[in-house]
């Protein structure tokens, strides 16, 4: 048996410690929480990405009595910002929660099938995506998908 150690790495900011662009997309996602539709779980969650050329396009999340059918905010923001500007790299990505009217002091994470789809956007540009987990408490930043999802499938996992 062989052991494969996996440690991740990630940065804890106030958003006084933020460079401008970065606090501008943490508010871009506490805003695009407005958008969210949630009224089984209450829970409205907002994304927003930037794009290389400065652009900010936002998600939220969307529910359905059919739970299956709703989307998660990050993967709305991602597939918008693909149909609407599909030559432009996603360069970050900011992600707020909030339960109510108060935003949540931990910030949360991307579930797997969003970790999965950020993948999937940094594979296609070649770039890492720069995540901003927000919270009031702090805010989570990743320098790409890595430290979130270690052992992903990619693309050319389907090439051996």
């Amino acid at each position: 048996m062989r052991e494969y150690k996996i440690e991740t790495i990630v940065h804890i900011f106030g958003m006084a410690e933020l460079n401008e662009q970065d606090r501008q997309l943490v508010e871009a996602a506490r805003q695009a929480t407005k958008g969210s539709y949630a009224p089984y779980s209450k829970f409205c969650v907002g994304a927003a990405v930037r794009l290389l050329d400065g652009t900010i396009v936002t998600g939220a999340n969307q529910e359905n009595a059919a739970f299956p059918s709703g989307l998660c905010a990050e993967r709305t923001a991602l597939f918008a910002a693909g149909a609407q500007y599909p030559d432009q790299p996603v360069t970050a990505l900011a992600i707020a929660a909030r339960k109510g009217r108060r935003f949540l002091s931990k910030p949360i994470s991307p579930c797997g099938a969003c970790r999965q789809v950020i993948s999937g956007v940094e594979e296609r540009f070649g770039s890492p995506i720069r995540i901003l987990l927000y919270g009031t408490d702090g805010i989570l930043v990743s320098e790409g998908i890595s430290p979130l999802l270690p052992l992903r499938f990619e693309g050319e996992d389907m090439h051996p």
